[in-house]
């Protein structure tokens, strides 16, 4: 184990057990949230540009957090989606484009309420609709509507199943909503930055008119455990790892001493 060589071999299992011992260390810092949410914190409303930017994802910790926006509601874009749960009751949600008050041209997507029956969300649907063209025609189009609500991660779009109406929404999803938003003057969407969550609103009548909607069920996120024990058992692994390079070095420096000494005696250690 003192010749050149194997000191040189026993460098390198010291380089290799190194790079293994940094990243067990990364993985054990990465396994404990030293700042976790403060229980309650989602439930104290704030700004919604506090919490997100247009075209960004929404941080973990920041999913189900209460904020308030403002913003015009946009003819024509009042969109059902299926497949939606209210206490385990399925029904439908009744979506809306909100144009919100900001410097450039910015599209929220809002959950506005539920209904049991598709027959009850379409006719909420068409009763938002015409009165976002009533109010869009009156001088209080200017001043925007306010809404408080939780701000949630995008699900994604899906493609619907052969047998199913191509048009049919079973996800809540702006990106796929966005496809069939309009401009507030009725063309379609042109340059427009668009929130990637959309809010789940607690006034089911969006501040335009009673629809019939009931409230969408969005109780507070549980929180988790500040833990992650999926990075704990691979900080472990890399430990393993790392010992394993000694072990190695070791086992072959004996494996050649043995063959060494089977050589001396006289022994071929192809018949040992």
């Amino acid at each position: 184990m003192l010749r050149p060589r194997w000191i040189a071999l026993l460098l390198f299992a010291l380089l290799v057990a190194g790079v293994f011992a940094w990243l067990g260390q990364w993985q054990l810092s990465s396994a404990i949230d030293t700042d976790p949410v403060p229980e309650g914190a989602t439930e104290e409303v704030r700004p919604i540009e506090d919490v997100v930017v247009p075209g960004a994802y929404l941080e973990e910790p920041l999913v189900g957090q209460r904020v308030d926006v403002g913003g015009r509601w946009v003819p024509g874009d009042f969109v059902v989606v299926s497949s939606r749960f209210n206490d385990d009751v399925e029904g439908y949600w009744v979506t809306g484009q909100l144009r919100v008050d900001a410097d450039e041209p910015t599209a929220l997507a809002v959950a506005i309420g539920w209904a049991p029956t598709r027959e009850r969300a379409d006719a909420a649907a068409a009763a938002l609709d015409e009165a976002a063209t009533e109010a869009s025609l009156t001088r209080e189009a200017h001043q925007p509507i306010p809404l408080t609500g939780r701000i949630i991660s995008d699900e994604g779009p899906a493609m619907p199943p052969p047998e199913a109406d191509p048009l049919e929404q079973t996800r809540m999803s702006p990106a796929a909503l966005l496809s069939r938003w309009h401009e507030p003057d009725g063309s379609p969407v042109a340059a427009v930055e668009v929130y990637r969550p959309y809010l789940t609103s607690s006034d089911p009548t969006a501040g335009l008119v009673d629809a019939g909607l009931e409230e969408i069920s969005s109780p507070a996120p549980e929180i988790g455990s500040p833990v992650n024990w999926l990075n704990i058992f691979y900080a472990v692994e890399w430990a393993i790892f790392a010992g394993f390079a000694f072990y190695l070095w070791y086992r072959l420096a004996k494996d050649a001493w043995q063959r060494e000494v089977e050589e001396i005696e006289g022994v071929d250690p192809d018949e040992v």
